[in-house]
């Protein structure tokens, strides 16, 4: 009977020693997959942060119909966060699965070990129950010729008896991790379905955002044809607004030189273009800017233009605010008001052998012959249809043109 206890308490020891090696490894492994988890939800936050904040900036993007090229560039980071968003997703369901996995198998072998645990018990309890008539405690304590034997034998009953407590009590807390795994296997299994659900929605969404990409890029490109095309059209009217300038500077001066003859009135006139070009050279470097400008668009001199070609700038092209006042340089005389190529206007104020060159006005205040002193009001800048106001100013000697630079202030 000995023997037998010993080889029962052995197996019991043996089989709660495996139960506690799963258990051990069942909990590092949770352990384990709970930092790595831990690192991927920081991760996922970080990435949906940065989500949030290129929505933010690609909504300010799409206000500004001019920023499209800004839009794309957000798109594609936008794209590629989302893109590490899925991926952070994917990482999490594969670390599930391997966790779902483990705790299986720790379910299984479990199981195995606790339906073991109460065959062998079952197995004990029919056997004592057959030998019920032979095992009569009180019998085989004092059925006996020695005091030690019958102290030994009571001993037995009583650590056998405690010993079946043991094993009822262990085949329970065994049932009881076997239920605390199945409660923690059905929530990696609800985890599992947020996640792919989670996972699809990255997905659309990515779908969606490379979709308007390819919008965008389309309607950049678009914008770009356009864009090419009004500055072709632009370099065309600037091309053809040099030449009418230089048109009509020749007819001033043909039409000066014929005025100054050999005649007496003629003589005076000349004199008096003399005094006032001697006059405008001695202000040279002092002469007030025509307008108030935000900046320089483009400089006097030869330049070449994004369509390849090459044109040549005999003035300084300037960006200014809408309804910009424009003013004279110098005292003078208005000999010209013309309709430049794009429709807006332009004058040009001569100072003895100098002109003054005003274009791309929406307003005029002056007219042909009308004497003008410095700083006069002439009329304003043109507006266009973006709200922009470009103006473009010159200066020539005879037929030969001036850099402005030189001459302002």
């Amino acid at each position: 009977m000995k023997i037998q206890r010993d080889h029962e308490t052995a197996r019991l020891r043996a089989v709660m020693a495996c139960g506690l090696v799963v258990l051990m490894s069942w909990c590092l492994a949770g352990t384990a997959c709970a930092q790595s988890k831990a690192q991927l939800e920081k991760d996922k936050a970080k990435v949906e942060q940065e989500l949030k904040k290129l929505s933010g900036d690609l909504n300010k993007a799409k206000k500004n119909s001019k920023a499209n090229q800004q839009q794309i560039n957000l798109l594609d980071k936008k794209i590629g966060e989302r893109t590490k968003l899925i991926n952070n997703i994917s990482g999490q369901l594969n670390l599930l699965g391997m966790q779902m996995e483990q705790t299986q198998d720790s379910m299984r072998l479990m199981q195995s070990q606790v339906d073991s645990m109460k065959r062998e018990y079952a197995h004990v309890v029919r056997v004592l129950y057959g030998e019920r008539g032979n095992l009569d405690k009180q019998v085989l304590v004092l059925d006996t010729k020695s005091y030690n034997t019958a102290y030994l034998r009571a001993k037995y009953f009583r650590d056998y008896s405690r010993y079946r407590k043991r094993q009822a009590a262990y085949i329970r807390q065994k049932e009881q991790v076997l239920h605390d795994a199945g409660v923690d296997l059905a929530r990696q299994q609800r985890e599992t379905t947020s996640l792919l659900a989670q996972e699809k929605k990255q997905k659309d969404q990515l779908a969606k955002e490379q979709k308007e990409r390819q919008q965008s890029l389309k309607k950049s490109k678009q914008q770009e044809k356009d864009l090419q095309a009004q500055i072709n059209k632009k370099e065309k009217q600037k091309k053809q607004l040099q030449q009418q300038i230089q048109k009509i500077i020749n007819e001033e001066i043909a039409k000066s030189n014929k005025s100054t003859g050999s005649s007496a009135s003629g003589s005076a006139g000349k004199a008096v273009d003399v005094a006032l070009s001697n006059d405008f050279v001695s202000n040279k470097g002092r002469l007030p800017w025509p307008v108030s400008y935000t900046k320089v668009a483009r400089e006097y001199g030869r330049y070449t233009h994004s369509s390849g070609g090459q044109n040549m700038n005999n003035g300084i092209d300037l960006v200014c605010k809408s309804g910009t006042s424009v003013q004279c340089v110098f005292n003078g005389t208005v000999s010209r008001v013309f309709t430049c190529p794009n429709g807006t206007k332009g004058i040009i104020v001569r100072h003895g052998e100098y002109m003054s060159v005003y274009t791309n006005m929406g307003s005029v205040t002056v007219s042909e012959g009308a004497k003008v002193s410095t700083k006069q009001n002439l009329g304003t800048v043109y507006t266009n249809s973006d709200g922009s106001a470009d103006f473009s100013f010159q200066l020539w000697k005879g037929t030969s043109s001036q850099n402005p630079r030189t001459w302002l202030r």
